[in-house]
C-alpha cells in the first residue's frame, strides 16, 4: 500500500509523520521524503530577484524520486544522501530505506507530479491556518536551517505562499483525509495508525 501525504509549508507534515512513525516497525512502514530529491543548489532556478527559489516543481529530482518509489514497491532496498536545505552547519547523512508493507510518500509536490500521484492508494492533506504556518515556518528555518529572518520572510511570500496556491491546495478536495493541524492532530493520528494497523494485519 502507497500513501501518499501532503500539505503546506508549516502545516505540521514533519511532526505529524515523526510521530507515525513511532507506531510502527520498519517492515511495517517506510517513509520517502520528497525533501531528500532536491537538485543540487547550482542547478535550482533564480527568481527575478536573483534568490534561488526551491518552490517550484521544477526544484525537485522527480524522475530519481518516482525511481525509488517504484523500486520500494518492487521490494528494494533504497540509498540517497539526506538533504540538508543547504544548512552549512548540517553533516548529511547516508539514507537506507527497506520495503515494507506501507509506503509512506511525503513531500509538497507529490500530488502535482501525475506519474506519482497514480501510483498512491490513500491521499492524506494536512491543513492549516496561513499566521500558524507563518510562525511555525520561522522557528524551523531559523533554529534548524540556519536561514536569516529577513529571508525566511520573504521566500515565505514570494516563494511559498505562490506555491501553496498553485500546486499543493488545488489538489484538497482529491484527498481522501483531510487532517486540521490548527491545535493538535492527537485525534487524526490516532485514526491514521488504527487504519495502516488494520491494513497490515
Amino acid at each position: 500500500m502507497i500513501v501518499g501525504i501532503t500539505g503546506g509549508s508549516g502545516s505540521g507534515k514533519t511532526s505529524f509523520i515523526r510521530k507515525l512513525r513511532e507506531g510502527f516497525t520498519e517492515d511495517q512502514l517506510c517513509i520517502i521524503s520528497q525533501d531528500d530529491y532536491y537538485k543540487p543548489r547550482r542547478l535550482q532556478q533564480l527568481d527575478e530577484n536573483g534568490v534561488h527559489n526551491f518552490d517550484i516543481p521544477y526544484a525537485i529530482d522527480n524522475d530519481a524520486f518516482q525511481y525509488d518509489i517504484q523500486a520500494l514497491k518492487a521490494g528494494k532496498s533504497i540509498t540517497r544522501e539526506e538533504y540538508t536545505f543547504n544548512n552549512e552547519l548540517a553533516t548529511p547523512k547516508l539514507i537506507t530505506l527497506k520495503p515494507a508493507k506501507i509506503i509512506l510518500v511525503e513531500g509538497i509536490f507529490i500530488f502535482h507530479f501525475e506519474e506519482i500521484r497514480k501510483l498512491l492508494d490513500l491521499k492524506v492533506f494536512l491543513h492549516a491556518k496561513e499566521n500558524l504556518k507563518v510562525i511555525r515556518r520561522i522557528k524551523r528555518d531559523q533554529i534548524e536551517r540556519n536561514y536569516p529572518l529577513e529571508d525566511v520572510l520573504y521566500r515565505y511570500e514570494h516563494h511559498v505562499m505562490p506555491t501553496y496556491e498553485q500546486y499543493i491546495l488545488p489538489y484538497r478536495d482529491e484527498c481522501d483525509i483531510v487532517i486540521n493541524n490548527n491545535g493538535h492532530f492527537a485525534n487524526s493520528l490516532e485514526v491514521l495508525i488504527g487504519y495502516f494497523k488494520n491494513m497490515i494485519k
